[in-house]
């Protein structure tokens, strides 16, 4: 068996592929490449000859984390939850263009700025919605601020972005914004000696939950009774002031709009499924990782602010000679204090995702193989994930989501946020039980990856 009839027997029909474009890059004759399908970008191989390479470092069939922070980092973690880390901070951009521009405090966005016009880099590989169309994104390869600020904004569809490694110029240096899947893929290609992945200099992250599936905009297209010849002319995931929300302009001139906060009852009915089976919500092999900074005393400043974490002692020093020029705002920030911020997705991907992946390999589905196994994991927690995996799966049915288009947004939006507060508030004993003091045991000590 072929290397591409692998990846399509094991991984995409296996339904866990994560659409990072790794496989397409290695196409020696280029004819593989990334189409758009109801699941995202998925690999089209053509009668690809790919190489071992390819299955190697493939984060939908999984990756061997223990291995790979060894190889990277030349340790494991001492923070489980962090990752390997220098510091951890809060702040935002000073230059308020910037910052508003982003989805959070312009972090990602200004720390671009800074390495393109300091000449750190020749361009950037960013991601950007709209392109090639409204209701779509791609990773394009920007070489001005321009360019840079026009992809400020979140995405939350999956996106390709290691498939541009071919169009890469020899002899450049880039940074790259990507998720963590393809974060892990991009080091074991580097690791590998592979030329292109090695002109990534920096690799810069959102910390990562959830994303949906391109049919959760038509979903909510059609509960706003918006016909299709109305075509939409732009998308905004979180527009405006920090949450921010949805925005939907259209032809007929429309603006559909939704606080993050409701258009989220999405997510039980669109999540992707790399979502679910992802372990890595910090974006640990990033060299700077930022996540919003969801605490009362933010929230009530407003305006925007980040956690921010720097991986490596190159970016900790770009870090820290943007807070000496006045760049960016910042101040220090307890690790302990940063992860409490965001204690319910920790918990979702670092137990809830090796249960949900336990679960697919129990009903005979294939699922990826991290090899690390959290501990503790208490009983009560399996009890959890039952219910939340039963829950996902009724909601990504067909039935379920005809029915969503039928329920105004006005009505489910607060609704689904109340139920949600109150499921929080129901399960965070068991969720917070044993995280603040959670390890993950590379399984090869245990004799078999379960």
């Amino acid at each position: 068996m072929t290397v591409a009839q692998k990846l399509q027997d094991d991984v995409v029909a296996g339904g866990i592929c994560t659409g990072c474009g790794a496989c397409v890059a290695l196409d020696p004759a280029g004819r593989a490449r990334m189409v758009d399908t109801p699941l995202g970008p998925q690999p089209d191989f053509a009668g690809a000859d790919l190489p071992e390479l390819a299955w190697q470092v493939c984060p939908g069939k999984g990756v061997d984390y223990a291995a790979l922070y060894h190889a990277h980092y030349g340790q494991l973690p001492e923070n489980w939850l962090l990752g390997c880390h220098q510091r951890v901070r809060t702040g935002h951009s000073a230059d308020e263009t910037i910052r508003r521009a982003g989805a959070s405090g312009g972090v990602i966005t200004h720390t671009l700025i800074y390495l393109l016009e300091n000449k750190l880099v020749d361009a950037a590989i960013v991601v950007r919605q709209g392109v090639p169309e409204p209701l779509l994104a791609r990773a394009v390869i920007a070489r001005s601020r321009a360019e840079i600020l026009a992809a400020a904004q979140s995405v939350y569809i999956p996106v390709a972005t290691l498939d541009l490694l071919p169009q890469l110029t020899p002899g450049e240096r880039y940074a790259l914004v990507c998720l963590p899947d393809q974060a892990a893929a991009l080091r074991q290609l580097q690791h590998a000696g592979h030329p292109a992945a090695q002109q990534i200099k920096f690799v810069l992250g959102p910390y990562t939950g959830t994303a949906l599936y391109p049919a959760a905009i038509t979903c909510f297209l059609r509960s706003r009774r918006v016909p299709k010849n109305d075509v939409v002319t732009s998308l905004k995931w979180r527009a405006g002031e920090w949450p921010g929300y949805l925005e939907i302009r259209t032809a007929a001139g429309r603006v559909l709009t939704s606080k993050k906060i409701y258009y989220n009852f999405l997510i039980p009915f669109f999540i992707t499924q790399n979502s679910l089976q992802s372990m890595d919500f910090t974006n640990e092999f990033c060299d700077l990782s930022v996540g919003d900074a969801w605490s009362p005393r933010f929230e009530a400043l407003g305006g925007g602010h980040s956690v921010i974490t720097t991986r490596t002692p190159e970016m900790e020093a770009i870090i820290a000679a943007m807070e000496r020029t006045g760049l960016l705002k910042t101040e220090p920030e307890d690790a302990a204090a940063s992860l409490a911020m965001h204690g319910h997705m920790l918990d979702f991907k670092k137990r809830g995702s090796y249960i949900r992946n336990r679960l697919r390999r129990r009903f005979g589905r294939a699922a990826p193989e991290y090899g690390l196994r959290p501990d503790p994991l208490p009983k009560s927690r399996w009890a959890v994930e039952f219910v939340v995996s039963f829950l996902f799966l009724v909601g990504g049915t067909r039935v379920a989501r005809k029915i969503l288009e039928w329920i105004p947004e006005s009505v489910i939006g607060p609704l689904f946020n109340r139920l949600r507060l109150l499921w929080k508030g129901w399960s965070k004993p068991v969720k917070r039980k044993g995280l603040g003091t959670l390890t993950l045991t590379p399984v090869s000590k245990l004799g078999k990856i379960d």
